[in-house]
Formats: C-alpha cells, structure tokens, sequence
C-alpha cells in the first residue's frame, strides 16, 4: 500500500509542486476473519521501533556544506569527492587549486585515490564547476602535479575534442568555448555517477551517497560496478 501510495505521489509532483495526501485503503475478502495482519508497515521490520524513530521524523541529514574544509581533508578515501562536492558548484576553479592539488599529491601518496578517480574527479570538476579559463585551471593542476601530467592533460584534449566538434555542429565560429559549456552540462549526471560510484566503493551507505551526490534511485541503477 506504501509503494502505490507513493507512486501516486510520485505521479502528482510531476506536475505539482506540494505533496498531496494520499489516503490508502485496503479492501479484505479473505477467507480468514477479521483481517489477520498488521496494518502497520513499520511492524514488517525486524525492529519496528528503530524503525519507527528512523522514518517517522526528519530523515538524517549529511550537509557537506556546513562542514570545515580542513575537517574534510581528514575524511580519508572519500575526502576528495567530499571536497569536490562542497566546493565546485560553490566557488571560482582557481580559488581551489592549492587545497585541490595538495589533496590529490596526499591521496596519491596514500593510496585513497587511483589515476582512475583522478581524472574522474578532474572531471567532475571541470564539468560542474566555473571559471574564466578551464584550460588555465587544467594547466595549473599539471604543472603541480607533474607525475600525473599526462593523465590531467587528456582532460584538456577532451575539452578541447569536445569543444571543436560541438562548435562544427551548430556552424559557431567561437564553437570551442561554447561546445565545452554544452559538453560540461551533458556530463553533469556521468560526473555524479562516477562520485557515487567510488564513494560506495569506499563503503558509504547508499541512502547517504544519493544525497550527497544529488542523485535519484533512478539515476543508482545506472551506476557502473
């Protein structure tokens, strides 16, 4: 009865911006009498009563917005997509990458991070992020970060692929430049798969990571394992 309710919701918020109450009632014609079984859902659980304190009050809340960067580079593996997640649709690429790319040598050195998640999170960065000159912000990453120069360069030669065929579609002279906008916005939703992805690699719960990374159980069942 909980999912049709729900679906029903579901169906309302596609249109409609509040939630409406949706009254659920179970018609019985069994061969038993009265009705056998609870008509508390919570009571399907092993422990109706953490259930009950967990879905009949405001659900738990990760806001990574409120937390201190320098509290989230102790985060260990998942310190880098917490970083990201809290910053790159908040402030300017540049003013990041002395925090950026001091994580990245101590993730690196650490093994929390692969050349994997890396270019990953570069990205990411460059895809929901802002600044005046993305190529600028790549470059300075590879410059501190010589070892991993080649890696972070074939990000800037996406860009760049990325740019030059966007512009040649739509016949626009400064193509490059407006193809990598169009290119970073297709690829908001691949960025967050990815985040979510390695941040359930590193053992986070599911719930927490769908809303850490913005996304819908819809958008989970896309995730590559």
């Amino acid at each position: 009865m909980l999912k049709y309710s729900l679906a029903a919701m579901q169906r309302h918020l596609d249109v409609h911006k509040k939630l409406p109450l949706v009254i659920p009632v179970l018609f019985y014609a069994g061969k038993r009498t009265p009705y056998p079984f609870s008509m508390n859902w919570l009571e399907a659980f092993d422990d109706p009563e953490m259930a009950t304190a967990l879905y009949c009050q405001d659900f738990p809340l990760v806001d990574i917005t409120r937390v201190p960067d320098n509290e989230i580079l102790q985060h260990r593996r998942v310190a880098l997509m917490e970083f990201l997640l809290k910053n790159v649709i908040r402030r300017d690429l540049m003013e990041l990458t002395d925090t950026l790319t001091e994580l990245l040598v101590r993730q690196l050195e650490s093994g929390y991070t692969t050349e994997q998640t890396l270019l990953a999170a570069i990205n990411y960065a460059v895809r929901d992020g802002d600044t005046d000159d993305y190529h600028r912000f790549i470059n300075t990453l590879a410059q501190r970060l010589p070892q991993q120069k080649d890696n972070i360069m074939t990000v800037a030669q996406r860009l760049r692929e990325e740019g030059l065929e966007k512009g040649l579609e739509k016949g626009i002279i400064i193509g490059e430049q407006r193809g990598i906008e169009k290119g970073r916005q297709e690829g908001k939703l691949e960025g967050r798969l990815e985040v979510a992805r390695q941040m359930l690699a590193n053992g986070m719960d599911r719930n927490v990571v769908m809303q850490i990374a913005g996304l819908s159980e819809d958008d989970m069942k896309n995730i590559r394992h």
